[in-house]
């Protein structure tokens, strides 16, 4: 049985096995070792696992700033991919959002990344914006 639930330390092996499948070109900033310990920092309560019994099997991580809220890492194993897990853990995130007074979200594809569709099912649009960005 599919279960979503806030993220455990015990966790991160299954996460990190997680990203690096679903994610394997990511730069090393975004990797778990650097971004799970950053979002436990900072709302670990709005970072989220899938599981399947002690299996984690998709995640997402969700962050809000009083103004706008944002959702990151959103992350289904690939062998599991079509049975709503990714649909359920945006349901969750929004949810978890809208309980700290969010009223927008949103969120970043890549550039020819054909799971903009996907979002777009779940009543996202493509916005005119020009994402920027500066490493530190």
């Amino acid at each position: 049985m599919t279960r979503i639930v806030t993220y455990r330390d015990d966790q991160f092996a299954g996460l990190d096995a997680l990203w690096r499948e679903v994610f394997p070109n990511d730069p090393p900033r975004n990797r778990a070792a650097q971004s799970v310990p950053a979002k436990l920092a900072e709302q670990p309560d709005l970072l989220f696992v899938a599981v399947d019994g002690d299996a984690v099997i998709g995640s997402i991580m969700a962050g809000y700033d009083g103004h706008r809220g944002w959702l990151y890492a959103v992350a289904v194993s690939k062998v599991r991919q079509g049975e709503g897990i990714g649909r359920a853990l945006v349901a969750h995130a929004e949810q978890a959002l809208r309980d700290k007074g969010c009223i927008k979200v949103n969120l970043q594809v890549r550039e020819g990344n054909p799971v903009a569709g996907f979002y777009e099912k779940l009543g996202y649009e493509i916005e005119p914006r020009t994402s920027m960005g500066k490493s530190l």
